[in-house]
């Protein structure tokens, strides 16, 4: 049974009554960012129940050395992990000397959270009777500024309904934190310097091993009845340091305190400078104001979502759904800094250490594509360009050799620190991610210059690995790859998976071509890339060799690839066969037995055929379709949205609205029974590419923007927008009729159902 609990609602996030049970949960779903930094929805005041501390700052990790049982040469030496930053959000309650704690009160009523995706701001409120009998009201919102990204702001507000009482406000700054997840128990985080001046409060630290320095600040105001309330004290120890405010309360009496936080990080300012740039941001916050602040928050959401929007009507769960993958989307990553990327839990969890995974390139890049400028989705790209000597040295580390790059499979600054033999040695189509990126990226912006100023580059270290990767085989008389993973995970150490096989093909292939094409367009930089990769023919030739003569596995029987060589070994019993008490089978069977089984975690052959979808006909999609889905368990989170757009694609309208269900409220209903970890925001822009790329049919086909628009019955009417090569186009698709605006100075022609159509600036085309 997945969680029902949040409120169907078009633009907010709501969750109504306490339940200790959901608290974990509420913090992943409730979670806010905005690019730079990010935490969970911890409450501000002190809660002793079951919770998931979590405040993260954009870029600062740790490497976590590596913990297995048996060592294995090439491991990575850590785990990357994202850090638990120090604590700038608490505020110590105190009624009648006696703490508030909502795991202690008596009662708890009234209790309502809002993440409001529209404007961007979490707000909670409650009413609660403490222990020693004093009944409290409560209201506190929060935002972490898009126009200030070092900065939070929170506004918390007090009111005692049931007698008159002395109430304490501590706002403070804690850096004794720890993460959940650490492999060895380190001390990640040394504090240096903790001090306070005035209002204002500041804690210096640096990271273990990778000496990110930072400084955590605030500065605290109280009012009562809008009027000033001075701070009676100050307080700092080893890793805290507090701002007090004593008030004396009569019933019905309200205090509000106003709390400006955040953090400064050498990686921004120089490391003696922290201080500085922290008193700076703080006269910002100052000199606008907490009104201002919000305001201003409220005008950037706006920006964001007037290109970013996907409108659903006739079904509020869809449309809470989308927009929830977009503003989350939005709220880790925003595309001004080539030095991050997106990590699959973004500022939500610590799962997966917050690192960078082929994800960004398969799923993520297109929606970054079609609702950002190209700057934004330039700068995914050149993060991989700027990680390619470290993707070498990857390759050398396996035993590969003449500047063949293995991209790693997780990874902060290009080294590999994933440390699953199976997921670092095997789980290779991660390069074939970053070569279709390059690849995807021209074909929609049209803008070919990344290709000879970097991409060339990369595109023959991945080539060169390729060639290395594959032997020939005498039995087959074909090149084979063996010992891979494919994106199926729940196979590991299979010979000729088909989607790895492919791309290795399609990756050479398109680099021969991309060389012709800088040679002929682009000399300066060919002979400046040749000179430097040391390339020549005869290396080329062999690689086409390789090409050519790719083997790929396949049954005469069923007309399908197979999934690797031994998949019609297995027991082919299809999911609907298996019992529901069985599932799901990653938390209820043994990896063996899952190795063992025909169980797909997520799509792999059609993952190919979502890629590579103009190589092959309707009627193969349709095959290998209806072979492979009946056994994929779609226990990966990116999943479902591969197989919403291929169902669309097929004019299977119930089974795409149900995958894009599941896509689209992955985390808000709980399906995988871990949100509380924190939420899954790569397959995110799966979501988007469900709508768009599913049931709206947009395709970029020999240079051209193609449509072939589907609606769900479920839905009236549905609509977005995609930037496309500057020019911004509104869709938007009915049961009746789908209709074409575009936004610029000249016309454009698009496809639509196969047929021509003219768009004209400032008029609807409706077809």
């Amino acid at each position: 049974m997945n969680q029902d609990y949040i409120q169907p609602n078009e633009w907010s996030i709501i969750e109504k009554d306490f339940d200790y049970e959901r608290v974990k949960s509420s913090e992943s779903l409730f979670s806010i960012g905005n690019g730079a930094m990010g935490q969970r929805a911890n409450f501000e005041e002190h809660y002793s129940g079951e919770k998931f501390q979590g405040s993260y700052i954009a870029g600062v990790y740790y490497p976590d050395k590596t913990r297995v049982g048996w060592w294995k040469n090439g491991y990575p030496e850590y785990f990357a992990k994202v850090l638990n930053a120090p604590n700038w959000i608490g505020i110590n309650v105190f009624v009648n000397k006696e703490a508030l704690d909502l795991n202690t009160c008596k009662m708890v009523k009234d209790f309502e959270r809002e993440l409001n995706m529209k404007e961007g701001w979490y707000k909670r409120s409650f009413i609660a009777e403490m222990p020693n009998g004093v009944e409290v009201s409560v209201s506190t919102t929060r935002f972490l500024s898009l126009t200030i990204d070092e900065l939070g702001a929170i506004e918390y507000t007090l009111e005692v309904l049931n007698s008159d009482a002395d109430v304490k406000l501590i706002p403070y700054l804690d850096s004794g934190i720890k993460n959940e997840d650490s492999n060895w128990d380190d001390k990640f985080w040394n504090t240096t310097n903790v001090s306070y001046k005035d209002d204002r409060a500041f804690i210096e630290a640096y990271t273990m091993k990778t000496n990110f320095a930072t400084c955590t600040f605030m500065q605290a105001e109280a009012f009562l009845e809008g009027n000033r309330v001075a701070a009676t004290k100050s307080e700092k120890s080893e890793n805290l340091v507090s701002i007090e405010f004593q008030q004396a309360l009569k019933k019905n009496q309200k205090v509000s305190l106003v709390k400006y936080g955040g953090y400064t990080v050498s990686r921004n300012h120089k490391t003696d400078n922290l201080v500085k740039a922290a008193n700076t941001t703080l006269d910002q916050a100052s000199k606008l104001g907490y009104e201002t602040l919000l305001k201003k928050q409220k005008e950037a959401w706006a920006e964001i979502w007037e290109m970013s929007d996907i409108t659903i009507s006739g079904d509020v769960k869809a449309q809470q759904g989308i927009r929830f993958n977009i503003f989350q989307l939005n709220q880790t990553y925003l595309g001004t800094d080539s030095r991050l990327n997106i990590g699959p839990k973004g500022f939500t969890g610590e799962k997966y250490g917050g690192s960078t995974y082929w994800d960004t390139e398969a799923y993520c890049l297109p929606f970054y594509m079609a609702t950002k400028n190209q700057t934004v989705a330039w700068n995914l790209l050149e993060y991989r360009y700027n990680h390619l000597e470290k993707a070498i040295e990857n390759a050398e580390k396996l035993g590969f050799s003449n500047g063949a790059a293995l991209y790693p499979m997780v990874t902060m600054n290009g080294e590999e620190c994933h440390n699953e033999w199976e997921i670092t040695f095997e789980e290779i189509h991660r390069n074939g991610a970053i070569a279709f990126a390059i690849y995807n990226y021209y074909r929609f912006t049209g803008d070919y210059s990344y290709i000879p100023e970097m991409g060339l580059e990369v595109l023959i270290g991945i080539s060169r690995f390729w060639h290395q990767r594959a032997n020939y085989s005498k039995k087959k008389k074909k090149y084979v790859i063996l010992g891979v993973t494919g994106p199926n995970e729940y196979e590991n150490n299979v010979n000729n998976n088909w989607y790895t096989n492919y791309l290795a093909k399609w990756c050479i292939q398109y680099t021969l071509e991309q060389l012709e094409k800088v040679k002929d367009g682009y000399l300066v930089d060919y002979d400046r890339i040749v000179a430097q990769t040391k390339l020549t023919k005869a290396e080329t030739d062999l690689w086409s060799e390789v090409a050519e003569n790719m083997f790929f596995p396949y049954s005469k029987k069923h007309e399908v690839f197979l999934q690797q060589d031994g998949f019609l070994d297995k027991e082919l019993v299809k999911v609907d066969d298996l019992a529901l008490s069985e599932r799901p089978i990653n938390q209820k069977w043994s990896w063996d037995r899952i190795l063992r089984s025909p169980y797909i975690k997520q799509a792999d052959i059609l993952q190919g055929f979502y890629l590579f979808e103009d190589h092959f006909s309707n009627e193969e999609l349709e095959r290998h379709f209806d072979f492979y889905e009946p056994f994929t368990v779609h226990e990966s989170s990116l999943s479902p949205c591969v197989h919403s757009i291929q169902a669309a694609k097929l004019g299977r309208m119930d089974q795409a609205y149900a995958f894009y269900l599941r896509t689209s409220r992955l985390d808000l209903d709980d399906y995988n029974k871990e949100v509380e970890e924190g939420l899954h925001i790569t397959s995110m822009a799966g979501t988007w590419m469900s709508v768009v790329e599913g049931f709206g049919g947009m395709r970029v086909l020999d240079d051209k923007l193609h449509f072939t628009p589907r609606i769900p019955e479920q839905w009236k009417s549905y609509s977005f927008k995609i930037n496309f090569r500057n020019r911004i186009i509104k869709v938007t698709v009915s049961a009746k009729e789908s209709s074409f605006e575009l936004t610029g100075k000249e016309e454009m022609s698009i496809r639509v159902n196969g047929q021509r159509v003219v768009l004209i600036p400032g008029k609807i085309v409706k077809v």
